[in-house]
């Protein structure tokens, strides 16, 4: 059964229909794609059959774009995972209340688009467990190459590291505010917005990976810390100051809170002071529960180790004064 599964995946994955496009030939966006979700998979960094529209995918197709891709297209993440769809092992599921709607060119228009009404695309199952066993891994990863990119087939190596990624991780842990701020402003300006909209995704999916790191995946309120085989997180990164205000991803402008206490934060139900205290708002009433709110009033949260990335003095009071429910 198992090879006539590999028969049949080989056989889709070198028919993959692909737009021939004037002056620039066939474009490389599906199987690149298809590369890098059997890598994240090697990296135990996709775990189901089902696609997330996630950071790090997008990550690994635009470092594999740029390591073999020798073409003039345009690197659109949204256009592959969406015109997937025409492959029969590639299902788009969209959001509650949201139907795949197209553009006039039956495509999606933009990666904004792509996660307003996109929930995730499942690959078949069939193909999912086959992609699991590393010689099968190594065979269909060949198998791209060798059809698709005849130049690179011999030269390149399955990249063990994502440069991008080391890169914007050392901005949000080290860059000063206003540098970083001042940095995404010249983005905004530069790039385009499809582009724009991915490097804010990107650096959004860093951003909540790096400070549950740095609070070694612990609730600073709480100090719940839950560990799973499976590599489920249950601790969120919290911005102090929202992004869509601040332009502040660094890693003094969030906290490691359980999804509780993080909501309770957001909606101003619980702050922290400047002695890193918590506040309990006292507009709550609370009812007979073994879980309130009130007893962590007064308490200190837990800091990470380096004091550098103790929570900014400026984020927590702008959220005293901007959020906070008196």
């Amino acid at each position: 059964m198992t090879e006539e599964a590999i028969i049949k995946y080989s056989t889709y994955f070198k028919k993959l229909r692909r737009a021939n496009v004037k002056g620039m030939g066939m474009a490389p966006h599906k199987p690149i794609l298809l590369l890098s979700i059997v890598q994240l998979i090697a990296k135990g960094l996709i775990s189901t059959n089902r696609i997330f529209i996630t950071a790090d995918l997008l990550l690994a197709f635009k470092q594999n774009w740029k390591l073999i891709v020798d073409t003039p297209h345009s690197p659109t993440f949204s256009l592959p995972f969406f015109h997937l769809r025409s492959e029969p092992f590639w299902h788009l599921v969209a959001k509650p209340g949201k139907e795949i709607i197209t553009t006039s060119s039956k495509s999606i228009s933009s990666f904004n688009k792509l996660q307003e009404n996109i929930a995730y695309a499942e690959i078949d199952r069939e193909l999912f467990l086959l992609l699991l066993e590393i010689p099968n891994q190594l065979w269909f990863e060949q198998l791209l190459l060798e059809k698709y990119f005849q130049n690179a087939r011999f030269s390149y190596l399955r990249p063990d590291r994502n440069y991008e990624e080391e890169s914007i991780e050392n901005e949000i842990l080290n860059e000063p505010k206003e540098a970083y701020q001042n940095h995404m402003q010249r983005l905004r300006e530069t790039l385009e917005e499809d582009d724009y909209e991915e490097e804010i995704f990107v650096r959004g999916g860093l951003f909540k990976k790096t400070i549950p790191k740095i609070y070694d995946y612990t609730c600073c309120i709480t100090g719940m810390k839950i560990q799973s085989s499976h590599s489920l997180q249950m601790i969120d990164a919290c911005h102090i100051f929202p992004f869509s205000l601040s332009g502040d991803d660094t890693v003094t402008n969030g906290i490691a809170l359980s999804p509780t206490l993080h909501r309770a934060f957001d909606r101003g139900l619980i702050t922290i002071n400047s002695n890193f205290l918590v506040r309990v708002s006292p507009s709550i009433e609370e009812f007979n529960s073994r879980f309130t709110l009130s007893q962590f009033d007064g308490q200190q949260i837990i800091l990470p180790e380096k004091v550098k990335y103790f929570p900014s003095q400026e984020s927590l009071q702008w959220h005293n004064k901007e959020v906070f429910l008196l």
